[in-house]
């Protein structure tokens, strides 16, 4: 398991930090709040691409419905940070932190790296991947660098989409993981929460006040999951009732910072009550196999490989990611408030 960072070292980094930018504060003229995204796959917007992982997806078809074609987006399109960006009144999407010049901090950053876990293990069998603790690091180093004031990293907005791989890379890995062989599911979603409770007060330590946390899926009925645990003819429950544990849990911490920690508003998404047939009202009616080609054996799209037609239909643009439409409906749902509790994104934000 992850090795716990010193919380002394860190209030040291936050004090000293909060200290220089208060000395050099500099008026950027942001009107509109900034915003920095963490997760794996499912935020990643192309912080994947130069990492040596087979975790990348900066080849046709991905991107196929996105105006900068691929970009490192597991998606046909745009992803939910995008959608949020556009909604919380930002001009363009908010950047991958890989390549981006220092002065984007005072804007906002993604973090977000597909195979991200919170554990450090969590997809090895990947190769490389930037977890959750590694983000934070980045982050850090990103704020510093630009010397972004206190007053306003409090007034951005943070999205944080993380754990899916923790229980799809490592917990119900195939051969079977020491995580499995050591844990009960209740005792290794309560270890996931430990380190992510940690993780996330470094972050409140460095001016995060409104985070959004979003929580797992039903991870057990992606096509990758149906295929392997579930034999093929339907969701693995197994894996649902673990993932299940973490949400509660999840959401158990957010009514906790909220109490606890000043000034802060932490809000839940729920991504799990959801069914399938929630998004026929929309038209989307395919969710049992993917929209792209993915070879045997895969989870990616095959490069090059046909897609179907009609993307607007499908659930699922591979065998774990969702389409630019679920995207779309999931941002626009925790921005309105329909799966947040106790806060919408917008409330975050204004």
């Amino acid at each position: 398991m992850v090795e716990g960072v010193s919380k002394i070292l860190w209030i040291v980094v936050a004090t000293v930090f909060a200290a220089t930018a208060a000395a050099t504060l500099v008026t950027h003229g942001q009107e509109k709040p900034c915003y920095f995204v963490f997760g794996d796959s499912v935020f990643d917007n192309g912080n994947n691409n130069a990492l040596n992982t087979i975790a990348k997806v900066n080849y046709l078809p991905y991107g196929i419905d996105y105006l900068e074609g691929p970009t490192g987006r597991f998606s046909n399109g745009r992803i939910i940070p995008d959608v949020i960006a556009e909604l919380a009144g930002f001009n363009d999407t908010i950047p991958p932190f890989t390549g981006a010049p220092p002065a984007q901090a005072n804007i906002g950053l993604n973090y977000a790296s597909g195979g991200g876990g919170i554990l450090e293990e969590t997809s090895q069998n990947l190769g490389e991947r930037i977890s959750l603790r590694k983000q934070i690091n980045n982050h850090l180093s990103a704020i510093i660098k630009a010397v972004v004031p206190q007053s306003q990293l409090r007034r951005c907005l943070y999205t944080i989409s993380i754990g899916s791989n923790d229980y799809l890379n490592n917990y119900f890995l195939q051969p079977p993981t020491p995580a499995r062989r050591q844990y009960t599911p209740e005792e290794f979603a309560e270890s996931l929460i430990h380190f992510y409770n940690i993780y996330l007060k470094q972050l409140y330590l460095l001016g995060a006040r409104k985070v959004a946390l979003f929580g797992i899926g039903k991870i057990g009925c992606i096509p990758r999951i149906v295929a392997t645990l579930g034999g093929g003819v339907g969701c693995a429950e197994e894996v649902n009732q673990a993932v299940d544990l973490f949400n509660h849990k999840l959401k158990a911490l957010v009514t906790n910072f909220n109490n606890k920690l000043s000034s802060a508003k932490f809000t839940y998404v729920d991504l799990f009550s959801g069914n399938a047939e929630d998004f026929a009202a929309f038209g989307i009616t395919v969710g049992d196999r993917s929209c792209c080609t993915v070879n045997p054996g895969e989870e990616l799209c095959a490069q090059n490989g046909p897609v179907c037609p009609d993307r607007t239909k499908y659930i699922f643009w591979d065998n774990v990611h969702t389409t630019e439409i679920i995207n779309t409906v999931i941002a626009i749902a925790a921005f309105n408030g329909n799966i947040t509790s106790p806060f919408s994104i917008s409330q975050l934000v204004n």
